[in-house]
């Protein structure tokens, strides 16, 4: 039986993105941007955690709507830096060549995204660096193809000289009313109605070294597949569970803010859920109970807060479904822990305690 393909992205895709949109058109834009998407998105706090392609399109959309800035993409894009990009964007600069970046890239690509890669042509001394989004075709779109050349353009500037100009970006979304506002924004001629969003340079610039050292922890392909993990073909139920977490850090995890995300039907996800062996019930409760395991570790938020946190109605209903799969109440869970903990700082060094 096949299962619903839900396409999902890396969530550093937007990183640096919430901070540019609270500083250029305030707070409010911001928050309305978040309670489109039902996430927080500053708040995940996770750099391996993902979220569907959706989310993105629905986030970049909304901050347009509500900004009324129609080229909100194209004014992000400088802005926006391969150094953000967490664990997969340390792995690529880790390559000594700019053709090393894109190679890794190439091999790599699955861990930032689903269903999209990196793509290298090169013919007649030019060399086409691009990346086809499975967000084509969806609400906001150019925002996030602006997006996509930005990151490429930060790339490239890694390895070669700072006043280096691309010979042309490509888009692929029809011309907009002012094109020159492209040019001048990105520093060369723009085509659109292109195959893909893409940079193109000249060829031999591929062998040119990174132009400044860099001083971070050399990552491998194995370390990048070790934290990107859930990235890698995740199914339908654990697209679902990453949702309820991060919805939950929000205040939502409904069934119905959830199918909203991944554009279905209440009735649709279930029955999607259904097919992978899963319930919605049983998700819930699972990520409801690690989250409050985690913040009764980690935490000093009464027992109540969480309680409501989370969604219970009453902390004594909180505390039933903790016990439940615990064994232990939440109060006994957070004194077994705490006193764990001070047991280990008054044991000595290479002493068994």
């Amino acid at each position: 039986m096949q299962h619903r393909k839900v396409p999902v992205i890396s969530v550093t895709a937007l990183a640096g993105v919430p901070d540019f949109v609270r500083s250029l058109y305030g707070e409010p834009t911001l928050r309305r941007a978040n309670t489109a998407v039902k996430l927080d998105l500053e708040a995940i706090g996770d750099p391996d955690a993902f979220m569907p392609l959706a989310v993105l399109s629905r986030f970049v959309h909304a901050i347009e709507r509500h900004a009324r800035q129609p080229d909100f993409g194209l004014l992000v894009a400088p802005h926006l830096s391969i150094r953000n990009y967490g664990c997969w964007g340390s792995y690529l600069l880790g390559a000594d060549t700019l053709a090393g970046v894109i190679e890794r890239a190439i091999r790599a690509s699955r861990f930032h995204s689903s269903d999209e890669s990196v793509r290298l042509d090169v013919a007649n001394g030019v060399a086409r660096i691009s990346y086809p989004s499975a967000a084509k075709g969806q609400k906001g779109y150019p925002h996030i193809a602006c997006g996509v050349v930005g990151i490429l353009l930060s790339i490239c500037r890694e390895y070669l000289p700072a006043h280096w100009r691309p010979l042309r970006v490509e888009l692929d979304f029809p011309m907009p009313n002012r094109p020159s506002e492209y040019e001048e924004q990105f520093k060369c001629p723009v085509w659109f109605d292109a195959a893909a969003p893409a940079v193109c340079i000249d060829a031999h610039q591929l062998s040119l070294s990174k132009n400044r050292s860099d001083t971070r922890r050399l990552l491998t392909l194995s370390d990048v597949a070790g934290s990107r993990e859930r990235l890698r073909d995740p199914d339908f139920s654990a697209i679902v569970a990453e949702q309820v977490r991060h919805q939950l850090v929000a205040g939502g995890g409904t069934v119905d803010s959830v199918a909203r995300t991944l554009d279905l039907s209440v009735r649709s996800l279930q029955r999607e859920l259904h097919r992978c062996g899963a319930s919605f019930r049983d998700i819930t409760s699972t990520v409801r109970t690690r989250r409050a395991a985690e913040l009764l570790r980690e935490t000093d938020v009464s027992i109540t807060q969480i309680s409501a946190d989370l969604g219970y109605s009453a902390p004594a209903h909180f505390a039933r479904a903790f016990r439940k799969v615990t064994g232990r109440s939440p109060r006994d869970y957070r004194m077994s822990f705490r006193q764990q903990s001070e047991d280990r700082q008054q044991t000595p060094p290479g002493t068994n305690p």
